[in-house]
């Protein structure tokens, strides 16, 4: 006689023994409760969360002989031939394996027929998205307007290929991945019913394997129970899913986070020449890379590991910053080691192509180190320093030169100073000091805004200008007209030449609309006022193109051949 598995053997019977899905039970319980059960229900979620179970708990609800409003009895002669699996009014179809329009129009003609015992026939649609489109399209008006008598229960865990018109026919319920500790809760109450005596680590690592998946999880266990008897411990756990017990999970994380590239790949040679299945080594550094990024971030309480652990982590947590934590679970998060678990090629790309990203970071100069002072306070260094020459361009911001003087108190005060105003020390009146207002101290004053008269400045902070002219013009669009199609020539007196290399372009900007709009925009980016004056320009070279002469028409042409010439010329074109 074949045993009945646990999975089976312990199958939900009451909408109360269905494990973390408060959320769905409550709401059936209350429909059946009230006499309001739907025609239709659609069940979606994750594998081995119940959603079979309770469609079964369902049809046993709605057809027990003692209740009828509530849960089901498990008693009486319905409810039996339900658990049994012999009842005919409850039928059960495999979507996968009957996916056709024939078989859907078999089953739109069965469904007329009368319940043979039962008050209602239910139908049990599993994997239901697997059935092709001509199926769903024939069972749709069946499954908007059943007879009286029939209830439907559409099961699936891949409810996105489902259309959208067989969803809003059903009442969703979605089922949730069951947490960690009702799995290992659940494991408990059955080690305790089976007389099987299981280390708590045994339970915990088991319900952390199923990954929410109860069914998995007690299948895991039944394999340690017929492997190893009724005392479980965790070498029998690790010598069964293929975990050293010194699996250096901490150790590679380490060496990764640290670009400790040669270290890392002896230590993943180490725990493959132990025969660890990698896929649950990969499945560690991940739960470990999260634990360590909870620390980082502050939030340490949400992680679930013994004390001793969570206090490597923080230890760890203590040289490496966050974002190269998230850059690790990332990297690691997109591997695939379903196909083949014992391959370790992929995480020792991992490691190098991390190891390279943070190597290439750590090159990148630092611009914002800070600097202790005199008083031992950290202050923040200059990132760039200008020094005049006469090929130099001056940044944008530094159009105020800064000059750094200690205070009595210690600290530094920052004196803004215009280029253009600056008086050597050696000139300034005896006696005569800036104004202050009233009230005010040095270091609350802000530097008010330098007008730019060097066309390299205004080159280098021509991007700002673009995108400063965003939204304006009559279609909001003017900044289209001067981006990556012009640039500033040069600057004569207070006109700003700029060279276009598109005639378009040009002509758009020369417009009198268009051209005051620039030039306002100009006044408020570098706190001068320009005229500007267009000019075409070859791409790269700033030197202007000579204009061409305009194409005359045959009566300009034949008086100039006889000896004129022109005194004034209208527009281009006109004769």
């Amino acid at each position: 006689m074949v045993a009945e598995v646990l999975y089976r053997k312990w199958r939900p019977q009451t909408l109360a023994d269905v494990v973390g899905q408060e959320h769905v039970t409550q709401t059936l319980g209350n429909a059946l409760a009230q006499g309001r059960v739907a025609h239709a229900y659609l069940f979606c979620g994750p594998r081995g969360t119940g959603k079979t179970s309770t469609a079964r708990i369902l049809a046993k609800a709605v057809n027990c002989l003692n209740n009828g409003r509530g849960e089901p009895c498990n008693s009486c002669p319905m409810c039996a031939a339900i658990t049994g699996g012999s009842a005919l009014d409850l039928i059960e179809i495999d979507a996968a394996s009957n996916r056709g329009i024939d078989e859907v129009r078999d089953l739109r003609e069965r469904v007329n027929y009368s319940p043979t015992e039962a008050r209602f026939k239910v139908y049990i649609i599993d994997e239901v998205h697997m059935m092709t489109d001509a199926a769903f399209n024939a069972l749709l008006k069946t499954l908007e307007e059943p007879p009286a008598h029939v209830i439907f229960v559409l099961a699936t865990t891949e409810v996105h290929k489902l259309p959208a018109t067989v969803v809003s026919r059903c009442q969703r319920f979605d089922f949730r991945r069951i947490s960690q500790e009702a799995v290992a809760e659940r494991l408990r109450a059955i080690c305790q019913e089976e007389k099987v005596k299981a280390d708590p680590w045994v339970l915990k690592f088991v319900s952390r394997v199923a990954e929410g998946s109860l069914r998995d999880a007690e299948n895991l266990l039944e394999q340690m129970v017929v492997s190893y008897g009724n005392r479980l411990k965790p070498e029998h756990l690790r010598e069964l899913l293929g975990i050293s017990a010194d699996m250096p999970v901490q150790e590679f994380v380490g060496a990764m986070l640290r670009g400790q590239v040669p270290e890392g790949l002896r230590l993943l040679h180490r725990v493959r020449e132990q025969g660890v299945n990698l896929r649950y080594f990969h499945r560690e550094l991940l739960e470990y890379l999260r634990s360590l990024m909870m620390v980082r971030a502050g939030a340490e309480e949400i992680i679930d590991m013994p004390p001793e652990e969570v206090e490597g982590v923080k230890a760890l947590a203590s040289d490496v910053s966050l974002q190269d934590v998230t850059v690790a679970l990332r990297t690691l998060g997109k591997m695939d080691l379903r196909s083949d678990g014992d391959a370790s090629l992929p995480l020792e790309t991992a490691l190098v192509e991390l190891g390279l990203s943070l190597q290439r970071q750590s090159d990148k100069p630092s611009t914002d180190a800070p600097v202790p002072d005199n008083s031992g306070q950290a202050v923040k260094q200059p990132s760039d320093t200008v020094e005049e020459s006469p090929g130099a361009t001056a940044p944008s911001d530094s159009n105020v030169n800064q000059t750094v003087t200690p205070s009595s108190g210690g600290s530094p005060k920052v004196q803004a100073q215009s280029p253009v105003d600056t008086v050597d020390s050696s000139q300034q009146v005896e006696g005569e000091s800036a104004e202050e207002p009233a009230g005010v101290s040095p270091e609350e004053i802000e530097p008010q805004p330098v007008s730019v008269r060097d066309i390299g400045v205004i080159r280098q902070k021509w991007p700002e200008l673009v995108e400063a002219l965003r939204g304006v013009g009559s279609k909001g669009s003017l900044d289209a007209l001067l981006r990556n199609a012009c640039e500033p020539v040069s600057l004569e007196g207070e006109t700003l030449v700029v060279g276009f290399y598109y005639p378009f372009h040009k002509s758009k900007v020369e417009d009198p609309k268009y051209r005051h709009l620039v030039e306002k925009k100009l006044s408020e980016v570098f706190g001068a006022t320009y005229k500007i004056r267009c000019d075409l320009v070859k791409r790269g070279n700033t030197a202007p193109v000579a204009p061409q002469p305009p194409a005359h028409g045959p009566l300009v042409r034949a008086a100039l051949d006889m000896g004129g010439r022109i005194v004034e010329s209208g527009p281009e074109g006109a004769d």
